[in-house]
């Protein structure tokens, strides 16, 4: 199974599980790190996740995980987590909450020889996101962008 493949099929096995614990689906990341492979599944929920949340999530997809259609995968650990302070935005969804907050834009290659952007999300389709950066308006393609992530100033 493709990695595309199996996060969309482990996205379609949580989304139940979420709901019926009351969190929602943030993200599902399959990625090898130090040389080990991470199932990384991330969930959010107004007012916070704390460590029953993740167990709960964790206790219900883990048998799921043992299916045959899943034995092709590489020995891996499972991660169930919160999605963070500072988390990835990647759905329409994601962009659309967070209109209005801080962000931080990763660049694959430099725009005008900036490859990292710090600005407020202003707005968002699905071609592109706007930045408001410093009062001055940046539209960049969504094509353009390797990562988009939330920044937390206190």
């Amino acid at each position: 199974m493709h990695t595309k493949e199996l996060i969309k099929r482990v996205e379609q096995l949580v989304i139940p599980i979420c709901e019926q614990t009351g969190v929602e689906l943030w993200d599902v990341e399959f990625e090898k790190e130090g040389g080990q492979y991470v199932l990384t599944i991330m969930i959010d929920k107004d007012g916070g996740i704390d460590i029953e949340h993740c167990e709960t999530v964790s206790k219900a997809i883990d048998p799921m995980l043992d299916a045959t259609e899943f034995q092709s995968m590489p020995e891996y650990t499972l991660c169930v987590s919160s999605a963070g302070l500072e988390r990835k935005l990647k759905k329409k969804s994601h962009f659309e909450k967070f209109i209005g907050f801080d962000v931080e834009v990763r660049l694959y290659k430099p725009i005008d020889g900036v490859k990292t952007v710090y600005g407020v999300l202003k707005d968002y389709k699905d071609s592109y996101i706007t930045l408001d950066v410093d009062n001055k308006i940046n539209i960049y393609e969504m094509r353009d962008i390797a990562l988009v992530k939330l920044i937390v100033k206190f």
